[in-house]
């Protein structure tokens, strides 16, 4: 049968959301499915909202699962989309949200390098992160530097959701101990723990860790190559800055979330 999700990975961007979906999408007991990329065909939503859960056409998107399996879908740009809590919400009050955060500042570098390897003509980084960078004014318009600013995006959601169907990854430890942060997404789900240490390797050479079997056959698998790029290298003034103007949103998110993720 075609179910809407159970579970939604929600955010955040250049967190570590590709390598939780890869992950979960090997649990041996085909417990979880995790469903393609979400895109409508051509008329099924408005133009304005083309992608779940701003269209409810997506139903016909879903992979089909057994009664022992959940479906879990996963886009990261839901975490800071204004209309997305309260339309999940509407879908179904009892979703499993995920969030993969990650140092804000690194998140911001990491997703500046991406767009520079598509569009090289962009202005700095520098140029990008700052309104006034004499006086220290950051531009929070800019995607980038606003994604990381988890405190405030969080509060949309816990007006539709309480904190205990929403589940923090470390961005952090899902690349020192993935078997560790997996562990707790199945405890989370409620699904058995089987994704465990014996399920991974580190590869030397990307700076993460990969699985030893994919799904579909006996062979490593690896993240593409468009994940664990080098990163443009940022004169560390301004990533002083960065973490001086991070800094109360991400002591407001560990208050608010219960957990400290030691990006101080």
């Amino acid at each position: 049968t075609k179910r809407l999700p159970r579970a939604i990975v929600v955010g955040v961007k250049k967190g570590g959301t590709r390598a939780v979906l890869e992950f979960i999408r090997v649990h041996p007991e085909g417990t979880v499915t995790s469903p393609m990329a979400l895109s409508p065909p051509p008329g099924a939503c408005p133009s304005s909202s083309l992608t779940f859960p701003l269209c409810f056409a997506c139903r016909s998107l879903m992979p089909r699962t057994l009664d022992s399996q959940i479906t879990v879908e996963k886009t990261p740009s839901y975490f800071v989309t204004k209309e997305a809590p309260r339309r999940i919400f509407n879908m179904s009050r009892d979703t499993k949200l995920i969030v993969v955060v990650r140092n804000p500042v690194t998140r911001a570098i990491s997703d500046y390098t991406q767009t520079l390897s598509k569009k090289p003509d962009i202005p700095t980084f520098e140029g990008l992160t700052f309104r006034n960078r004499s006086l220290g004014l950051v531009d929070t318009s800019w995607n980038a530097i606003r994604i990381g600013m988890y405190a405030v995006h969080l509060q949309s959601w816990l007006q539709y959701f309480p904190l205990s169907q929403i589940h923090f990854v470390s961005g952090e430890r899902l690349i020192t101990d993935p078997a560790g942060e997996m562990g707790k997404v199945q405890d989370f789900l409620g699904i058995k723990r089987v994704i465990t240490d014996k399920h991974f390797y580190f590869n030397k050479t990307k700076g993460f860790p990969c699985l030893k079997k994919s799904e579909t056959s006996g062979l490593p698998r690896c993240l593409g190559k468009s994940k664990g790029r080098t990163h443009v290298q940022i004169d560390p003034e301004v990533i002083e800055q960065l973490r001086d103007f991070y800094r109360p949103y991400n002591i407001k998110f560990y208050e608010t979330v219960g957990q400290d993720f030691r990006w101080e």
